[in-house]
């Protein structure tokens, strides 16, 4: 319909039209075109409408070539990623390398840059919805043909004034902005016809917003989805001027209602919190049986104390967990029924040959689980090596997926966070899993009955009661806490 009414009021001007300057228009009846320059205006007799004040839009008829962008292969092995963030919307110009959007996999987050100069004209996806590799995410309309704007506002008037004349010309004019500004300003709720642009051809810039905001809050707010502009009360009545013994009086805070304006969000789970549910809902069908004791840690803290400037001086950081993963190991090798998997069914149990010990990581992604592999060969050392490794990638989001696949069992190290005691969830196909509480100075007897500061930690074990008894579970727990209170012995046991 709008395209039909371009077309119509085009070829009626030929007959009926005349070019007239804005500044020099007088009040009558007509169908005009706003431009930036000029307004062209047509006879009543040559078009007649049954309602007022009505503004529709429509395109140019010249366009240039549309061009699918596609999503690019990212690397190690990703087909498909969530739209987190577009940083461009519908009828927004880009050049190359401006950003278009970031998106996320399971792995890391990515910003795609476009590839060309043109005009977007669909985007492919909404946000939190999956896009996938080798499929279109934009159109961008290259190529187009100059001195031809891609849209115009076609305004339908009655009789107007010279102001009003010049009002509607700046209303249906197009504001010059870039993406990320016109994004800033959406995220704010402000309208860029009231923003005055102070860049080149009064193009609004991020500064121009953020002093538009800083005029209108009273500072500069960084801009948020999650929260609204609360406009700002209107100004009291100046009030005359006080008394001389009266100018320093405290002045009487203005109280105004607290108004609540969060509101409930519904999102699709994606990335690791999908793979999360995956797991966690088949970890539902395996009964846990639970374990629970408490380990003293004297001597182990003083030898890591040793040990921490040797490690240190080889450019690896030592903590307490490539002890707990070596002793585990060791104690793996008497108590081989710990390091199985079954099948769905639980028809079959295969033997692990490594000790591929997962180790649970908190991240701003959500929980993931890399595991060090072949412990029963390395030092404490080497496992303390791995360890910053797994770690330093898993902070950035840049673990592959041999760090993450493999795993034979599980410590989860809860006390870097808090907490003595947990229920831990065992992680299919394994079939135990420990989780280690924080380490605490608290009174304990010795022998003789004498009180001692002790270095207490919790441990709270979970097995597949299918096919591990709770004295199997018990016996591998004091080996595991007795290497870790003597832990000369060891040497014992290391091959």
């Amino acid at each position: 319909m709008a395209v039909a009414a371009a077309a119509a009021l085009r070829s009626g001007y030929r007959a009926a039209g005349r070019l007239i300057c804005v500044c020099h228009t007088r009040s009558y009846s007509s169908v005009c075109f706003l431009k930036s320059k000029y307004v062209y205006a047509f006879d009543k007799s040559a078009f007649k409408f049954n309602h007022q004040h009505r503004l529709f839009r429509t395109s140019a008829i010249s366009k240039g070539q549309i061009v699918q962008f596609k999503l690019s292969d990212i690397g190690e092995g990703i087909t498909e990623v969530t739209v987190k963030e577009w940083y461009v919307k519908e009828g927004d110009s880009v050049s190359q390398f401006d950003s278009i959007c970031e998106v996320q996999s399971d792995k890391a987050s990515v910003t795609i840059t476009s590839r060309y100069d043109g005009i977007i004209r669909k985007l492919y996806y909404n946000l939190d919805e999956i896009a996938y590799v080798g499929k279109p995410l934009v159109d961008i309309e290259t190529d187009v043909l100059k001195d031809v704007a891609p849209e115009e506002d076609v305004v339908e008037t009655p009789a107007v004034s010279h102001e009003e004349h010049t009002h509607q010309e700046i209303k249906g004019h197009k504001t010059l902005a870039t993406p990320a500004v016109r994004r800033l300003a959406m995220e704010n709720n402000i309208k860029l016809s009231e923003v005055v642009g102070t860049g080149k051809d009064n193009r609004i810039l991020k500064e121009d917003i953020l002093n538009y905001l800083a005029k209108q809050t009273g500072a500069i707010l960084p801009p948020s989805p999650k929260s609204e502009i609360i406009p700002p009360l209107p100004k009291l009545e100046t009030a005359p001027a006080a008394p001389k013994d009266k100018a320093h009086r405290i002045p009487v805070p203005i109280s105004k209602p607290t108004v609540f304006t969060g509101k409930d969000k519904t999102e699709p789970i994606t990335g690791f919190h999908k793979a999360m549910v995956k797991t966690m809902s088949a970890a539902l069908k395996i009964p846990h049986f639970g374990y629970c004791d408490e380990i003293e840690l004297n001597q182990l803290v003083q030898l890591r104390e040793e040990l921490k400037p040797l490690a240190q001086a080889r450019g690896v950081k030592l903590s307490f967990m490539p002890f707990f993963l070596k002793a585990a190991s060791l104690a793996l090798l008497h108590y081989p029924v710990l390091n199985t998997s079954v099948d769905e069914n639980c028809q079959n149990i295969t033997y692990k040959a490594s000790h591929n010990i997962g180790i649970a990581m908190d991240t701003e992604q959500g929980l993931i689980v890399p595991n060090v592999k072949s412990v029963q060969v390395r030092s404490v050392f080497e496992i303390a090596s791995e360890l910053n490794r797994l770690q330093s990638l898993g902070s950035s989001g840049q673990l592959g997926t041999n760090d993450l696949t493999g795993g034979t069992f599980t410590l989860s190290n809860i006390g870097t966070i808090g907490g003595t005691y947990a229920k831990p969830v065992i992680l299919p196909p394994e079939v135990a899993i420990g989780a280690l509480g924080k380490i605490q100075a608290l009174p304990r007897f010795n022998g003789k009955g004498e009180v001692f500061k002790a270095q207490i930690m919790n441990v709270s074990w979970s097995a597949d009661h299918r096919i591990i008894d709770g004295a199997t579970m018990a016996r591998f727990s004091n080996l595991w806490k007795s290497y870790l209170e003597n832990p000369a012995s060891m040497l014992l046991d290391l091959k």
